[in-house]
């Protein structure tokens, strides 16, 4: 009986087993909160429908008007161009989706319960940037793969299609959805640096929109001089089918974009280390 009694009183011990935090679990979590957002599902499908489509419309719009197009219009036709047009407007949504991914979660104060479960912090930042950078590849892949096969379906009307074969064009395919991807990691980083989605947002489209529209009111040497350093310049070349005599080559330009990434990658994870949540 007092045996009995000494085992019931005795404290119950359970046994806690605490995981270890790996950059494989920390993918996985941050996969996990990149897909639970409603936000993000409109946003990319927003991306996608952009990228997918406006290609498509422009390819129609010009071959209806191809006979009222001049000789010149006509000899300097690129088929690439149009068939990829729709990054213009899936720039935007990923850049701001970009932003988004790190800024929201200050906002909410969720950024505290991330770092109690990493306490690094850092892979927090190499999870999220890698995981929206492959989601965005991906998607902007395949949705540039149905704007160009359409688009060209859609040139054969005039005969100025052209196909996979030709090696500007597949470096162009690939390019976009290369472009997008580092873009995304660009605007991630400057959400990280800012820490306020309208303020990211705001460095954001300043930094790809608002500098190239000032830089195109200055004379024309000044702009030769200024434009291929520009992110937005240096970055597209890759996807572009015509090459502007003043640019870089299309992977000299895209390395330029990716080490302004780097860069911006590199302040964030130094501030991010330094500052409180």
């Amino acid at each position: 009986m007092s045996a009995t009694s000494a085992t019931l009183e005795a404290p119950v011990r359970t046994a806690v087993t605490r995981e270890r935090v790996t950059q494989t679990r920390v993918i996985r979590s941050e996969w996990t909160k990149l897909w639970s957002l409603r936000s993000t599902r409109w946003t990319l499908l927003v991306a996608i429908i952009g990228m997918a489509g406006l290609g498509p419309l422009i390819a129609t719009v010009q071959m209806n008007r191809w006979d009222h197009m001049s000789l010149g219009d006509r000899l300097s036709f690129n088929p690439i161009n149009t068939g990829l047009g729709g990054y213009h407007f899936a720039q935007l949504a990923i850049g701001v989706l970009g932003v988004l991914v790190l800024t929201g979660e200050y906002s909410t104060g969720q950024i505290r319960s991330t770092f109690m479960a990493v306490p690094k912090r850092l892979p927090v930042l190499w999870a999220k940037a890698g995981t929206f950078a492959a989601v965005t590849f991906v998607l902007m892949l395949i949705s540039g793969l149905i704007a160009f096969l359409a688009s060209q379906g859609i040139l054969t009307q005039h005969h100025v299609q052209t196909t996979l074969a030709h090696a500007p064009a597949l470096r162009s395919w690939i390019g976009a959805a290369l472009y997008l991807a580092v873009l995304s990691v660009l605007a991630l980083s400057l959400g990280a640096i800012v820490r306020n989605t309208a303020g990211g947002i705001a460095l954001f489209a300043g930094l790809l929109f608002v500098v190239p529209g000032l830089v195109a009111i200055l004379p024309t040497s000044t702009q030769n001089a200024i434009n291929p350093y520009l992110p937005s310049v240096a970055g597209t070349g890759i996807l572009s089918g015509t090459r502007a005599a003043y640019t870089f080559s299309p992977w000299g330009g895209f390395a330029l974009f990716c080490g302004y990434t780097v860069l911006a990658l590199v302040v964030a994870a130094v501030l991010m280390r330094r500052r409180d949540a």
